[in-house]
């Protein structure tokens, strides 16, 4: 021991490959090798701390009193030693390991990324193409580890003490990807922009100034980075009077398709597209007009649209009546239609192309904790955060694969994260800069915050746990109820140090006589998108799109991804190869391949490997502790029934759910997600992806 402890002594300092110097840590070196005898090694005997205490005095003795060796020199170290020791396996695996780290490393300065996070290529791809800063002439002058403190710096402004230190929690948690905030807060906290928030809710009102005024403010929001929802429904329908001009009206659907065309010409902050969501509620003259109105591909590509369904439409489809529909300039009953036959056709389209989506309006108003400031009847584009007219809302994920640890939930760590994550995301909402005066106005009232999850999927693999079983129901029931109960408990504290929501009198929080809070609302459980990809993590809570994959990258180029929980498990069952691993990218899916043992199968299923119930079910459970709403798709084989679409609206009504997006393989000619090849010949190229495609929705946009 005492030898180990000169040994220590003599080497202070490593040389790092960009040539800085830095401490020697020898507990950095057991570590590495801590992880490589667990994952690789299986089962063989080692004892990481006097392993790298022999890696440390062989690395002193080679170069002497003051030496400095190379980050190489010691991985070379570790690898002599580990095979000295007899542990081949442990050794084998480290070996694969530094071989993938080189390749990362050298794909990373083959796109100009400069990266001391070890994240992943994709990772820094995204990272380099829509959120590190740059410089007059537009080349990247911004590194991941420093936009991470850029982010943790601007927004620890709101702190009334001890900014250093709140600064230096939230910069921890988003280096260590434990959490990230949505997209706009990474792109613009910190700049002269400065707008951090992603969803936006914007009324329509039925007059020419007031539909142009909404155009006008959803160019500013989509300019600053965020996404907007329209509730169409106060509009009168085609044909409709126009007492001003005794014209007649055009209808809702001629002024989406402007809004449409004006999302195409603003390009948000130069790095990403506009998305919208439109809504128009089942009662709507226009309805049926609005249902096929994205029959033609191409038309209104930058909306998504859901149909506002009511209570009492539920109603009357249960019961196989007929129902009113209604003019809005004056509620006035504009004719009658069959429930059934609208639902059919909701589904057929959805069916066809992806769209609408399904909107449960009562369902929303039911949890709205501020009735007394209006109603609920548009969301955010992608649907999990219902919103006030002129509202708007921050959004933010815990990425739970970190939060698992040698096969079991560390709780203890998925709590201290929601405490941390609740308290940045009400510190955004102090120091955004609110693109318009009434959106800052009513999200100051009541100050929501949407505390959300990804890496479901990944977590549910750890934990060996199949999506399609009713043990992965119970964990996210225990999941999404610790999240809703820690984060109201973290925002109740927040009351006490800051202050109650301006708008909590006359809030359903206070009138149910809970504790007083800093937020309306806490929960929300968004697709997370790029911060999934960023995050090396599944998207949010859907289940895992393929095991192994290929991805569309920029400049033509194309990589292989392969879950690398399952790399480990194939590796440590002893049936990794690489004509496996090229099989499995064929095919996304494993359920076929014999050569994987039948427990492995079980556990790696994929969204196409999942009945659609399971996909309601697993949302519903969510649902059941969220306060807003839940972004998920329902994925159906391209051999699926309207039928079967049918029945799942039906079932996620029943269930609970606030809304519904299904997808049908296949049903558009343009998605993110494909099986390239002849007709006929579907396994003779990968499963090829978008370079920004996390998982979820692959005919929808999900940006936000």
């Amino acid at each position: 021991m005492l030898a180990s402890w000169r040994c220590n002594l003599a080497l202070e300092q490593i040389r790092k490959r960009d040539g800085t110097m830095v401490p020697f840590k020898q507990e950095k070196i057991a570590a590495a090798i801590g992880k490589a005898l667990a994952t690789d090694g299986a089962g063989e005997p080692g004892d990481p701390q006097e392993l790298a205490s022999e890696v440390t005095a062989e690395l002193a003795r080679s170069h002497g009193p003051g030496g400095v060796p190379t980050v190489e020199q010691v991985q070379d170290q570790v690898e002599e030693t580990l095979i000295r020791r007899g542990l081949p396996r442990t050794a084998k695996g480290y070996i694969l390991y530094r071989q993938r780290r080189a390749e990362i490393r050298g794909a990373k300065r083959l796109f100009g990324v400069r990266d001391e996070l070890k994240l992943t290529v994709n990772a820094a791809l995204v990272l380099k193409k829509r959120y590190l800063q740059r410089d007059s002439s537009g080349q990247v002058a911004e590194t991941p580890d420093a936009l991470f403190r850029r982010v943790a710096r601007a927004v620890a402004q709101a702190e009334r003490t001890d900014r250093a230190k709140h600064e230096e929690a939230f910069y921890r948690a988003m280096s260590s990807l434990d959490f990230l905030p949505n997209s706009p807060t990474l792109m613009n906290a910190g700049t002269e922009m400065g707008q951090l928030s992603a969803c936006f809710v914007l009324p329509v009102d039925d007059s020419i100034p007031g539909i142009f005024d909404a155009l006008r403010c959803m160019a500013i929001v989509h300019q600053s980075g965020g996404g907007t929802g329209f509730s169409f429904s106060s509009l009168r329908p085609q044909g409709d009077l126009v007492r001003s001009t005794m014209g007649v009206a055009s209808g809702p659907l001629s002024f989406m398709r402007v809004f449409d065309v004006t999302t195409d010409v603003i390009k948000q902050g130069g790095r990403r597209r506009g998305a919208n969501m439109g809504i128009l509620r089942c009662d709507h003259p226009d309805i049926l007009d609005f249902i096929h109105a994205k029959q033609q591909e191409g038309l209104l590509d930058n909306f998504n649209l859901s149909v506002g369904i009511t209570d009492a439409f539920m109603e009357a489809l249960a019961r196989d009546e007929s129902y009113e529909l209604r003019n809005p300039r004056g509620d006035r009953v504009a004719g009658r239609v069959r429930a059934a036959d609208v639902f059919k056709q909701i589904a057929a389209q959805a069916w066809a192309t992806g769209d609408p989506g399904v909107v449960f309006l009562d369902a929303m108003e039911r949890t709205n904790p501020t009735p007394s400031l209006g109603r609920l009847e548009a969301t955010n584009p992608c649907g999990e955060q219902p919103l006030l007219p002129w509202e708007s809302c921050n959004l933010g994920s815990i990425n739970l694969k970190n939060m698992v640890r040698e096969g079991r939930l560390d709780r203890d760590r998925l709590v201290r994260t929601v405490e941390l994550a609740v308290r940045f995301l009400d510190d955004v909402i102090d120091v955004n800069r609110y693109p318009l005066e009434q959106t800052g106005r009513i999200t100051l009232q009541n100050r929501k915050i949407g505390l959300g999850l990804m890496g479901f999927a990944d977590a549910l693999t750890l934990l060996q746990i199949p999506y399609d079983s009713e043990q992965a129901l119970e964990l996210a029931d225990d999941i999404a109820g610790l999240l809703q109960r820690e984060s109201r408990r973290v925002s109740a504290a927040l009351a006490g140090e800051r202050g109650t929501f301006p708008a909590y009198p006359d809030s359903t929080h206070a009138a149910a006589g809970g504790p007083p809070l800093r937020n309306a609302t806490t929960t929300s459980i968004a697709p997370t998108g790029t911060i999934s990809i960023i995050a090396g993590c599944s998207s949010g809570i859907e289940p895992l799109f393929a095991v192994s994959f290929v991805r569309n990258v920029i400049e033509g180029s194309r990589l292989v991804e392969t879950n690398p929980v399952f790399e480990r498990v194939a590796q440590q069952g002893g049936f990794w190869d690489q004509e496996l691993m090229h099989e499995v990218a064929r095919l996304g899916s494993i359920q076929q391949v014999e050569a994987i043992p039948a427990e492995v199968r079980r556990v790696f299923v994929t969204a196409h490997d999942i009945a659609p119930e399971w996909h309601v079910r697993m949302q519903a459970a969510f649902q059941r502790h969220c306060d807003n709403a839940v972004s998920k798709t329902i994925n159906f084989g391209r051999h699926a029934t309207v039928d079967q679409v049918e029945q799942a609206y039906r079932l996620a009504f029943d269930s609970g759910c606030k809304g519904i997006t299904v997808y049908r393989d296949g049903s558009k000619s343009r998605q993110v997600l494909t099986i390239e090849g002849r007709p006929g010949a579907p396994r003779a190229d990968p499963f090829t992806v978008d370079g920004d495609y996390a998982g979820g929705c692959p005919g929808r946009r999900c940006d936000c």
